[in-house]
């Protein structure tokens, strides 16, 4: 170890000793590609949004408080065996009593958005318009007030996963076309009550995830297994939903309100194994497709499937001997609704995999989407890891995937609503894996923006604080925030990340070690000036430590 007047003495000098010629690499043994890797300083566009988030039943508890309904998280995590030591959310971090310490922190980072999700039972507890429960609307306000009174927009996602269980019991929830209707009447009474201050809504949080892991293989709730059949009939009327709760705002709030309303889809990158290979090339296109393009492309481009997925599907099908194809089809009049119903596209984005073309595509007897699309896909094992096994830090796959989203979707503006790292359920508040992770794809963002001319709006880190992380419960932590879940007051703790985090909003990137940078704000809770100074020069610490010192 160095004495620590020798490493702060060097922080102090790093704006003399560092170059920003010098090709500057966050993880130098890993990823150290001087055309692809190098570091770069600069600062992103005036009036990009720097913003945190959140999701209702990941945070709030008060899962049977004041008139609110059961939702389908409530039933699934209160069953036995669904979740990592059987961990629920029916307290989290009690963000129904404490939103006002959520909101205080967001403004010690200084962020001037926030995303969250609204509770659909919380506010219609049966799911239907016809049962409005007005403590529920009461808290939104409160919150979305609170935010409001402190500068602080609110990015609201109207649905994150925790459907109404009586909209589950009676007709099977997203399997059922009855859930389009109540789901725009849902939109409904959210822009009637909220929008005259929300003017940036989300319909769906990763349709993905509800379609393939909450109706196809059953991982998540409601825990349906109906992989290759259920998960396209989902997916259908979610995209459908969607396209009804978009033209419900534009044909009756949009003139009065003035917001825009989009959907968030999340991808990995699929990074062909080997780009000399046409086959490859071919299966991460492929895997592309299923994946984003599944429910991207009936909204960015013609209102239908990719074709890749209509022709395989189709195939499939018909040699498993159904008489009509797995994946459903939409109508003409459908197509031309479905189309264009997104004012921005939201990209959640973690990780990416190597995808290749087996060496057979065998037709299993019993329906899958993933037996659908004929993909390999894997992560390399030497990528940084984090606390999740799913997720390893791959900066560069954000900025191929922004790319990919441009050429693909017609140039869209882009908000990234959630790019995070995790780590084990530790108590530790210095996280600087977290802080790599967010300095290196952070600057990604800005390449695809400076570089590739991706019209990228915003950057979302998740999470604000540690929360239920689904089926992985409290064993997983995303949060800039430690939050003490033994601790019956739920009390919030500044880890290293959301200082690092707020002097990058602060600013808005990461200038040149020759330009000025702010260190005085903003005043984050429990920080010095001289912390601050630190903190600023971050992207460079670790370069001047782990070139000149270590």
């Amino acid at each position: 170890m160095l004495p620590k007047m020798l490493i702060l003495v060097t922080l102090m000098l790093l704006p003399v000793v560092s170059n920003a010629d010098d090709p500057y690499y966050v993880y130098p043994d890993v990823f150290n590609d001087p055309e692809r890797d190098a570091f770069l300083f600069g600062t992103f566009p005036e009036g990009f949004i720097w913003s945190s988030a959140t999701s209702s039943y990941q945070i709030e508890g008060g899962y049977d408080a004041d008139g609110k309904g059961y939702n389908i998280w409530d039933t699934f995590a209160n069953t036995p065996g669904n979740i990592a030591n059987n961990d629920t959310g029916n307290i989290a971090c009690d963000s129904y009593n404490k939103w006002e310490e959520d909101v205080r922190i967001i403004k010690e980072l200084d962020l001037e958005y926030y995303r969250f999700s609204l509770s659909w039972s919380r506010i219609l507890p049966d799911g239907t318009a016809d049962n409005v429960n007005q403590a529920g609307i009461d808290y939104y306000n409160n919150l979305i007030d609170g935010l409001l009174a402190d500068g602080i927009t609110p990015m609201v996602t109207l649905y994150h996963w925790d459907l109404p269980q009586d909209l589950q019991d009676d007709y099977g929830g997203w399997l059922n076309e009855t859930i389009i209707y109540d789901f725009g009447e849902y939109a409904r009474v959210c822009y009637e009550n909220f929008g005259d201050r929300v003017k940036l809504w989300l319909t769906l949080n990763e349709p993905w995830i509800i379609a393939q892991l909450g109706y196809g293989c059953g991982g998540f709730a409601p825990g349906v297994c109906a992989d290759g059949t259920g998960s396209y009939v989902a997916a259908h009327n979610l995209i459908k939903s969607h396209a009804k709760a978009w033209h419900i705002y534009d044909d009756d709030f949009r003139a009065t309100q003035a917001g825009r309303v989009g959907i968030t889809l999340n991808s990995d990158w699929m990074e062909p194994y080997n780009r000399s290979l046409e086959t490859d090339l071919n299966a991460a296109e492929r895997a592309q497709q299923f994946h984003l393009g599944w429910f991207g492309h009936p909204i960015f481009v013609d209102g239908d499937y990719p074709e890749v997925m209509r022709e395989m599907i189709d195939y499939s099908s018909e040699v498993q001997g159904y008489n009509e194809s797995r994946l459903p089809t939409f109508t003409a009049l459908e197509k031309e609704y479905i189309l264009g119903s997104s004012d921005f596209f939201g990209l959640n984005h973690y990780t990416t995999g190597y995808a290749s073309k087996p060496d057979e595509w065998v037709i299993s007897d019993n329906p899958s989407y993933y037996n659908d699309y004929a993909v390999d896909f894997w992560k390399d094992p030497e990528w940084p890891s984090s606390g999740s096994d799913w997720l390893k830090s791959v900066p560069w796959g954000i900025r191929r995937l922004l790319e990919w989203i441009k050429d693909e979707y017609g140039d869209p503006e882009i908000y990234v609503t959630e790019n995070g790292f995790s780590t084990k359920d530790i108590d530790d508040l210095n996280d600087p894996d977290r802080i790599d992770y967010y300095q290196s794809y952070i600057d990604e963002v800005l390449k695809a923006i400076e570089m590739d001319g991706v019209n990228v709006k915003a950057y979302t880190a998740w999470s604000l604080m540690d929360n239920f992380e689904w089926a992985a419960g409290y064993t997983e932590r995303f949060g800039m925030h430690h939050v003490d879940f033994d601790d019956d007051d739920r009390p919030r703790t500044q880890k290293d990340s959301s200082l690092f985090y707020a002097t990058v909003k602060a600013n808005n990137g990461f200038p040149k070690p020759t330009e000025e940078p702010i260190t005085e704000e903003p005043a984050v809770a429990g920080s010095s000036h001289l912390g601050l100074t630190i903190t600023c020069f971050l992207p460079f610490v670790n370069f001047c430590l782990r070139k000149f010192i270590l």
